[in-house]
């Protein structure tokens, strides 16, 4: 299997994506898998944050509903514009970290790296805003699972790990858009509206512009992270060239 620049993509890699997606659909209703939508609605919190605090404002807290919901409080900063990248920021937010965990794995091999990171952004995100109970006890009991994972997992088990992080994260953002686009559900409180009211852009055209830049991000990501390694032997005349990664 090809890319259009002619780079071989991991035939099983893409297949075994291509399963995690399906079994991520076909069980998204089941209870097993609320702690993973809890985490990405972290991500998505986790984006609003950052871009507040890059753009100025400060962050009060932050918090995680049981019934997937999720908010973070933050003083803005002045400035239109400011606030239009604040409040894009959860959208792509979570494509953005589902995009670099492919990325980091596969691309270049931080397989528990990336789970060590992700479990000091949960824990530093807990501490620091966590707005309840709830949302803290969250944060570091995902944290501490993540931990152990990349600890006792073996090589092979951390990637699959990772790999299913990742397709979810994009289910996710499918999702989203189905819910907000097919069935209407841009509420009076959602991303999408606080633009609509900010701007003279309708809701529905951020939910649209939003959700495909966050698809297309992770398009693009994948793309890049399943490539195929080149032949160990791969050289040119009498000096053996440096592995491209």
């Amino acid at each position: 299997m090809q890319t259009s620049s002619g780079a071989k993509l991991d035939f099983g890699r893409v297949a075994l994506l291509l399963v995690l997606l399906g079994t991520g659909w076909y069980f998204w209703d089941s209870p097993a898998l609320w702690p993973l939508k809890l985490l990405v609605v972290m991500m998505h919190e986790s984006g609003h944050a950052l871009a507040t605090l890059l753009t100025g404002g400060a962050v009060d807290r932050i918090t995680l509903a049981a019934n997937e919901s999720g908010a973070c409080l933050s003083r803005l900063p002045s400035g239109m514009m400011a606030q239009v990248a604040v409040y894009s920021a959860g959208y792509v937010g979570s494509a953005l970290a589902g995009a670099f965990l492919l990325l980091a794995t596969f691309r270049f091999r931080l397989r528990r790296l990336v789970l060590g990171a992700a479990c000091l952004w949960l824990a530093v995100m807990g501490v620091l805003y966590a707005g309840d109970s709830f949302t803290l006890a969250f944060c570091l009991g995902t944290a501490l699972v993540l931990a152990l994972a990349a600890k006792y997992l073996p090589d092979g088990g951390v990637d699959m790990l990772n790999l299913f992080l990742a397709a979810f994260t994009a289910l996710y953002v499918a999702f989203d858009l189905r819910s907000d686009l097919l069935h209407g559900a841009v509420g009076s409180a959602s991303d999408a509206t606080l633009l609509a009211h900010l701007t003279p852009v309708p809701s529905w055209a951020w939910a649209a512009l939003w959700s495909f830049v966050s698809l297309a991000l992770l398009g693009l990501f994948a793309r890049w992270s399943l490539r195929a390694a080149p032949p160990e032997n791969m050289g040119y005349g009498p000096q053996r060239l440096g592995r491209i990664r």
